[in-house]
C-alpha cells in the first residue's frame, strides 16, 4: 500500500506540478488529479517513486535532448487550511 495515494491527495485539494529537471528546460505543468485517477486508480501512489516513471518532457524530447529526470512540487491547499484554522475566530476589539 502506497505511503499516500492519488484519492488523498484530491481529497486534501492538493496540487501536482511535475518539472522536468534538464538545466536548459525547467518546465513545469500543473497535473490534473482526477484525470490521474481516472487512468491508473484512486489507489494508485502520489508520491515521487509511484509517478516518476511516468513522465518525460516533451519539449525536450521533441528538441532531442537526453531523457531527464522530472521531480513533482506539491502544493497544499493553504486557502482551506486557513479557513478550518480560522473557522471559530471571531475579531475582538476591546481595548486592554
Amino acid at each position: 500500500m502506497p505511503q499516500k495515494t492519488l484519492a488523498d491527495t484530491l481529497a486534501a485539494n492538493e496540487t501536482l506540478y511535475v518539472n522536468c529537471a534538464h538545466p536548459m528546460c525547467g518546465r513545469s505543468t500543473k497535473l490534473d488529479v482526477q484525470a490521474l485517477i481516472d487512468r491508473l486508480g484512486a489507489d494508485h501512489g502520489s508520491m515521487h517513486q509511484d509517478l516518476v516513471g511516468l513522465f518525460g518532457c516533451s519539449k525536450c524530447k521533441a528538441e532531442g535532448r537526453h531523457r531527464s529526470p522530472v521531480f513533482f512540487t506539491c502544493i497544499p491547499d493553504y486557502e482551506g487550511q486557513q479557513r478550518a484554522r480560522n473557522r471559530g475566530w471571531k475579531p475582538t476589539f476591546d481595548r486592554h
